[in-house]
Formats: C-alpha cells, sequence, structure tokens
C-alpha cells in the first residue's frame, strides 16, 4: 500500500470510528469489553486442563484437583455469563446505531438543498449506502464488527504468545534427542506455522476480493427483488394486478431474475468453496505439525504431559488469532470504501446562498413579486427550461399559469420558493432580490400544494396542521371549507382518525380526490399571505375542479394566488393568464381578451380542451 493510500485509508477510519462514538458512544467500550472476555474464555480450559492433568500424572492431590477443578468451573460460569450479557448488550447498541445513523442519514436529506434531492448521483449515492448496510452490513456498522473481531486476535495473539513462549527456549534434558530442544528447531517451526498462516490469509483475501467483486451485482439484484417483492405486497398495487392478470408477467420476470441470480450464486459459491477447500488443506496440515512438534518435545523430555494440552491449545488459538487480526484488517481496509460513501454523503455542501434580511411582516399582506429576465437549466443540463421570463404579480391579484407539459410551469414555482435559483436574471420581493432574504422566514410567505404532494399515515389533524401540536377547531374548519365535512363525519375519532393502515389498523383509505382535498386544507391552514396551487386537483373531475378552484378563490380573499392547471376552464376567473411554451411567456392577459387571439396558444389549448365540456360544465 503506497503512502498516500494508507494516509487517506486512517483518515476514512479515523472518521468512521469518531462517527460511530457520535452514533452510540458506548457501543465500542462494550465491544472491546465484549471481545476481551471472549479471547480469554478459550485459555481458561487451554491453562487449567493443564494443570490438573499435571496433578492427576503427578502428586494426585485430591485437594488440590477439587480446588483446580472448581476454579475451572467458577471462571468458565463467571465468563459465559458476562460474555453473553455484554453481547446482548452489544447487539442492542449496535441496533441502536443502525437507527440513528438511519435517522441522520434522513435529517441530511430533510436539511439538503431541494437540487441536491432532486440530483441523480446524489440519489445514487444514498442508495449505495443502503444497499451495503442491507446486504452485508457494510459501512459503519461495520467498523464496529470488525474492530471486535480485531481486538478479539489482537488479545488472542499476545494471550498464547505469553503461553507457549517457554516452549521455545532450548532446555537441558536427558533426552536422546537433542536437536529437538535446539533453537534451530523451534525456527523452523515458527517459519513452517508462520508460512502457513500467510498462505492461509491469501486464501481467505482472495475470497473476500473476490465477494466483493460481486457486490454491485448482489445490490441490483436485491434492488429488483425489493421490487418486485413491494409489488406484491402493496395492496395499492393489488388492483391492477388483478384487473390486467399481471400475475404471469410478473411470474416470468421472477422466473429471469431466480435464474440469473442462481448462477450468480453458484459462481460465488463455488469461488468460495475453492478458497475454503484449500484454506482447510492449510489449516489441517499446520495443526498437524503443532502436534508433532509438542508430542517431539514431550517425548525429548522438555515439558510435561499437561503442557501438552496447553502448548497445542495455544498454538492452535496463535494461528487463529493472527489469522483474524489480519482478516479483520484486510476487511476494514475493504469497508473503508463504503464508509468513505458515508463521509461523502454527510459532506455534500449546499451552495444556495442564505441571506440575511428579515422579511418584513405586513398585516396587509402588501407583498409584491417580480421575475427580471430570468433563466433557467438544471445542473448537469444545458438546456434552458425557462428563458428570459419577466413577470409582475400586484398584490391580492390571481395569477393563472398555463401550458402544455414540459413548458417549464412547476419550475417557474420551484424557483419562487427557492427550490432552485436562477441561472441568469434575478426574482424580487418588495424590489429586493428573494436571496438576499432569510431563507425560512422567505419560505413563510407562501402556502403550497404541489402535483406531487404528500400525506403521510398519521391522523387527519397532523397531516392539515403538518405539526403533532395544532388547534383542532381550525383543522376542522379548513377540512370544511374544501368539502369534506360529510367525510370528516364518518370518521369515527374526527380530525383524530389516521389516514392508511400503516400505523394503525383503525386508519381509513382515503380516495386520490379526498386526499388533494386534505392537501388543499393544509395550505389553508398554513394561512400564509401567498397561496400556490400546482396543478393539485388532477385527480378531481373538472367540474369538482372548477368548485375547489371558486371556493378557493373565496377562502383566499385579498392575499396573492398562483394557480396552474392543465384545464384551462378552472382559471377563468384569474385576473390575468401567464402562457408558458418552450420555457417563454409567450402571452399574457385575462380569459376574455385571450380567447379573441385565434392565432394564439391560449387559444389552441382552449378549443382543443373545450370539446370535453358542455356548456354547463365550463361555465
Amino acid at each position: 500500500m503506497r503512502k498516500g493510500d494508507l494516509k487517506k485509508q486512517i483518515k476514512i477510519l479515523r472518521f468512521g470510528l469518531k462517527e460511530v462514538y457520535k452514533l452510540q458512544p458506548w457501543v465500542l467500550p462494550v465491544t472491546i469489553f465484549h471481545s476481551l472476555f471472549e479471547s480469554v474464555s478459550p485459555f481458561i480450559n487451554i491453562y487449567m486442563s493443564a494443570l490438573i492433568i499435571d496433578e492427576l500424572l503427578g502428586n494426585k492431590n485430591i485437594h488440590n484437583l477439587k480446588m483446580l477443578v472448581g476454579i475451572t468451573i467458577l471462571l468458565n460460569l463467571g465468563i459465559h455469563l458476562i460474555s453473553t450479557a455484554l453481547e446482548h448488550l452489544k447487539g442492542l447498541l449496535i441496533e441502536i446505531v443502525y437507527e440513528n445513523q438511519d435517522m441522520k442519514l434522513s435529517e441530511k436529506i430533510a436539511n439538503m438543498d431541494y437540487e441536491y434531492v432532486e440530483n441523480l448521483e446524489v440519489h445514487k449515492l444514498r442508495t449505495k449506502i443502503k444497499e451495503a448496510q442491507n446486504m452485508n452490513g457494510a459501512g459503519i456498522p461495520l467498523i464496529i464488527q470488525e474492530m471486535g473481531r480485531f481486538i478479539k486476535g489482537l488479545i488472542t495473539v499476545i494471550t498464547s504468545t505469553f503461553l507457549v513462549i517457554d516452549l521455545f527456549i532450548p532446555k537441558i534434558t536427558g533426552g536422546g534427542i537433542p536437536f529437538i530442544n535446539s533453537i534451530w528447531f523451534s525456527y523452523v517451526f515458527l517459519i513452517v506455522i508462520f508460512v502457513g498462516t500467510l498462505i492461509s490469509l491469501k486464501l481467505t483475501s482472495k475470497a473476500e476480493k473476490g465477494l466483493f467483486k460481486y457486490f454491485n451485482k448482489l445490490m441490483d439484484l436485491n434492488r429488483v427483488w425489493g421490487f418486485y417483492g413491494d409489488m406484491v405486497s402493496d395492496y395499492n398495487v393489488g388492483k391492477g394486478v388483478r384487473l390486467y392478470n399481471e400475475i404471469p408477467i410478473i411470474s416470468d420476470e421472477l422466473k429471469k431474475f431466480d435464474k440469473n441470480s442462481r448462477k450468480m450464486f453458484n459462481q460465488m459459491g463455488n469461488m468460495k468453496a475453492k478458497y475454503s477447500a484449500f484454506d482447510a488443506l492449510i489449516s489441517s496440515l499446520s495443526s498437524g505439525m503443532v502436534y508433532s512438534f509438542v508430542a517431539l518435545k514431550a517425548i525429548a523430555g522438555a515439558i510435561t504431559i499437561g503442557s501438552i494440552v496447553k502448548y497445542v491449545g495455544s498454538i492452535n488459538q496463535f494461528m487463529t488469532g493472527s489469522k483474524e487480526v489480519l482478516s479483520s484488517f484486510n476487511e476494514i481496509v475493504n469497508n473503508n470504501k463504503y464508509v468513505e460513501l458515508y463521509y461523502d454523503f454527510l459532506n455534500i455542501k449546499g451552495e444556495k446562498h442564505n441571506g440575511t434580511l428579515p422579511v418584513e411582516k405586513r398585516n396587509d399582506d402588501e407583498y409584491q413579486i417580480e421575475f427580471k429576465n430570468v433563466s433557467f437549466k438544471y445542473p448537469g443540463s444545458e438546456i434552458y427550461v425557462l428563458k428570459n421570463v419577466s413577470m409582475k404579480l400586484n398584490i391580492g391579484e390571481r395569477l393563472a399559469i398555463v401550458g402544455m407539459n414540459g413548458s417549464g410551469k412547476t419550475t417557474f414555482i420551484k424557483l419562487l420558493c427557492r427550490l432552485y435559483d436562477p441561472n441568469e436574471g434575478e426574482i424580487l420581493l418588495n424590489g429586493i432580490d428573494i436571496k438576499k432574504y432569510n431563507y425560512e422566514e422567505y419560505m413563510s410567505l407562501f402556502s403550497i400544494v404541489f402535483q406531487d404532494f404528500k400525506l403521510f399515515s398519521f391522523s387527519l389533524g397532523q397531516n392539515v396542521a403538518a405539526t403533532t401540536d395544532y388547534d383542532e377547531k381550525s383543522v376542522v374548519n379548513v377540512v370544511e371549507e374544501v368539502g369534506l365535512k360529510e367525510r370528516l363525519n364518518t370518521m369515527s375519532k374526527g380530525v383524530h382518525t389516521s389516514l392508511y393502515k400503516d400505523f394503525d389498523e383503525e386508519g381509513i383509505e382515503i380516495s386520490g380526490g379526498e386526499a388533494q382535498k386534505i392537501a388543499l386544507a393544509r395550505a389553508l391552514y398554513r394561512d400564509a399571505p401567498i397561496m400556490i396551487l400546482d396543478e393539485p386537483t388532477a385527480a378531481l373531475d373538472p367540474i369538482s375542479e372548477f368548485e375547489i378552484y371558486s371556493k378557493f378563490n373565496e377562502i383566499v380573499g385579498t392575499k396573492t394566488a398562483f394557480y396552474i392547471s392543465h384545464r384551462l376552464s378552472s382559471c377563468r376567473f384569474c385576473d390575468e393568464i401567464a402562457v408558458f411554451h418552450e420555457g417563454r411567456i409567450i402571452q399574457k392577459g385575462n380569459h376574455k381578451n385571450l380567447i379573441k387571439d385565434e392565432e394564439g396558444k391560449y387559444y389552441e389549448l382552449w378549443n382543443s380542451q373545450a370539446r370535453y365540456y358542455n356548456e354547463k360544465e365550463s361555465a
């Protein structure tokens, strides 16, 4: 390993250890103590057995034998109980590490600038962290396990060395094989054992590296399996699966998936079996060498019969411990690449400028918004989604934004809400660039319902208020205002009724239209001076949509409002309509004036939809 690579590995490991401490400060100390007791446990029987055998073959003192056996039992029992308790505690603490890590990653995403949330590379990075953790606990959790193995192996090596060191000290005996007691015989044995251990480690390392090569493929398989598992178990998907008889296609795809996964797992199994077989052969030969060496020492009169047990056991423990030290070190190095993913994710820096100006709190809601020559293209793209957009929205006005899919309508709203910042031009609030305002204060001006809104499996009140502490009366008022009074009356727990059944068996299932009305109620409850509806009523029929928008228009009162809709009939009440096309505003005006321009885009869009509605529906 090169010097630069070594420094990088140490840096990542230090970060990983610090992160483990932050996630759960007690997990590493408990792991160390658990490793200590786990490593010492085998030596109790090795050492005490040697003493018992020597006593049986020597003085045969019953009192001494009882004492040795009693000490052995007590030590084994004590260490076993402590080790078991520590193992249980360690397991609980590791679960806390998993939970805290997931929470930290979720908080990072929640606090991350939105442009990074939508970024494909950031999404891939988060997926890799999750898949690595799901596959074999790779990343931060694996540091705990491998550090435990490393410490256990290290203590085993130190303890076994202490117990066998005198075996390699030449002794003058009356035996007839003087060479066996020479230092050279010990050197030859140590060299053979060392070479055997290195070969065994190399084989294990090759097997582990081979398995890591399959990791990305395993992640893909795991992702596919998760997709099919979710699809089959999700009751919301069940209707379509049955109505379209999609079981055969799912079954066929699962068979292909199963065939490919079996092939890969067979390759992995064959590779692991090959290396395991060679490793077992080396281990067997090494064990044979140990028994031969110790037996010859006993024949030469250098050790007692009881010491045979001590030395054989200790040397085997030395080889096992050495292998565990080197193997765990290798795993830690391999695992660093997954710790680095976690490090990179946590160190994603938001580039959005957060201003310092407070937003003026006005009782009259006198807020004026202006777009000045705004152009924007998404990160990584050279195509402008908006180009030279200029518009001023006066206080209390209703602006409808219409246009075909991909014309830039939703992007316009994302820029207004500072989910992204313009590449060119500026957006002004009361004549000041919105980037100069404190972001949280600026966002408090808006009540927004996007077309891809999300409701949670919490109570209706919590979904409407977006908090656990809310004014129940206000929630009821806004729910009734959006047309859900009758539905609310059927809910056994009122606004405390849970939506869906994920967390509450008594939760209720709601329709798409009802979900959109709840999202509208959430916007009303916030009571911000600027209201934005980005096609939140797509699941409603045209008449219901028109009724919602008309009622919403009454509720908004003197507030400023933006409406985005594919259905032009729902926007006729607006003071001004902006027609977007290919990222530009190509027409502006009210419905009456725009419909007169028979060459304009608005006229084209209006007439393409008019055949779907009769005069009564569009009135």
